[in-house]
C-alpha cells in the first residue's frame, strides 16, 4: 500500500469502496475498528452505498465516504484500511469523517459538498499550515467534517469548506456568490477576518481578534456552528503541538505571547456559549485547559 509522504500534495475524493472480510474480520468504517463477519448493521449505517459481488460470489458492502485520494486502493485488507484510517487521524487529516452528509437527495448533497472541497482546493493549492509541511486544505476539511456533527444544513457545510478562501485567498465574497450563491457567500463572509493587508500582523492581532469576538454576537447560528468547528480543528493542532514542543510552539504565530492567546480562545468560546451542550464545543473547552495550563 502507497504511503502518503508529509510533503505530498493530497486531495479529497468521494468513494464506494467494498467491504472485504478476510479471516473472518472487516473493517467498519463507521466505528472504525476490525469487525467479525457475523456483526453487520450496513443497511441502518449512513455509510452504506449498496452491495457487491466478490469473486467467491460473496455480497460485500459498500461504503460511501470521502477519502484521501493518495494511497487508496480497493485492495486494502480490513488490517491496512484500519492502519491507513488510524495514520490519517494520527496525523490530523481525517479526525472526523464527513460521511454523515447523506440524506434521501445524497447525490445532490455530495455534488455540492464535492463541488465546495474543490474550490477549496484550488483556492488554496500550495499553501501549508502555519509553521509545518502539512497542505493548508486539511483545515478546511476538518472544520467541514466537525461542522457536519453540527448540523445538517447543507449549504453551512459547504461554507465551512470554502470558509477561508475570502479570508486568505484572491477569491472575492462576489466569486463565492457566484459559484454557491448568496447564503453560502454570506455565511463565508461571517467567517471572514479582515486582515489590514499592508500592516504588521502581529501589530494588528489584538484589534483584529477583538473585532471577531464582537461580531459573534451578531452572527446566526449556523455561522456559530461553523466558527466553533474553525476554532477545535485550530485547538486540535494547537493540542498536537503542545505535546511535543510545549508552550513554546506559540512562537510560530504572529501572537506569541500566550496570555493574549489564552485571552482570545477563551473570550470567544465565551462568545458561543450558546453550543456548550454540544461535544464539539465541551473538547473545545477541554483542550483550551490543557493547552494553557501553564498560563497564569
Amino acid at each position: 500500500m502507497k504511503k502518503i509522504s508529509k510533503n505530498e500534495k493530497v486531495r479529497y475524493q468521494l468513494f464506494n469502496h467494498a467491504s472485504k472480510v478476510v479471516e473472518g474480520k472487516y473493517y467498519c468504517r463507521a466505528v472504525n475498528e476490525l469487525m467479525d463477519s457475523e456483526i453487520r448493521f450496513c443497511n441502518d449505517c449512513p455509510l452504506f452505498g449498496g452491495r457487491s459481488i466478490d469473486e467467491n460470489n460473496i455480497f460485500m458492502p459498500q461504503c460511501c465516504y470521502f477519502d484521501i485520494a493518495v494511497g487508496f486502493s480497493d485492495y486494502m485488507t480490513p488490517r491496512e484500511q484500519k492502519e491507513r484510517t488510524y495514520g490519517l487521524i494520527t496525523a490530523g487529516l481525517a479526525t472526523h469523517f464527513p460521511e454523515y452528509l447523506e440524506d434521501n437527495d445524497k447525490g445532490n448533497r455530495f455534488a455540492l459538498i464535492e463541488q465546495a472541497i474543490i474550490y477549496a482546493a484550488n483556492a488554496h493549492v500550495g499553501r501549508h499550515r502555519k509553521g509545518t509541511r502539512m497542505p493548508y486544505i486539511v483545515h478546511p476539511m476538518e472544520t467541514m467534517m466537525i461542522t457536519a456533527h453540527l448540523t445538517n444544513e447543507i449549504e453551512t457545510i459547504a461554507a465551512a469548506a470554502l470558509h477561508d478562501v475570502v479570508e486568505d485567498t484572491e477569491y472575492t465574497y462576489h466569486d463565492i456568490e457566484l459559484a454557491f450563491g448568496k447564503k453560502i457567500a454570506d455565511l463565508v463572509s461571517e467567517e471572514s477576518e479582515n486582515k489590514r493587508e499592508g500592516q504588521d500582523k502581529a501589530l494588528t492581532w489584538r484589534i483584529r481578534k477583538e473585532e471577531t469576538i464582537l461580531s459573534t454576537k451578531g452572527k446566526t447560528l449556523e455561522a456559530k456552528k461553523i466558527m466553533l468547528a474553525d476554532k477545535l480543528s485550530n485547538l486540535r493542532a494547537s493540542r498536537r503541538d503542545y505535546k511535543v514542543t510545549g508552550i513554546k510552539m506559540w512562537d510560530k504565530f504572529n501572537m506569541k505571547d500566550p496570555k493574549q492567546q489564552k485571552w482570545y480562545y477563551t473570550s470567544v468560546l465565551g462568545a458561543l456559549s450558546e453550543l456548550c451542550e454540544t461535544d464539539e464545543y465541551k473538547e473545545a473547552m477541554e483542550i483550551v485547559g490543557e493547552i494553557f495550563s501553564e498560563v497564569i
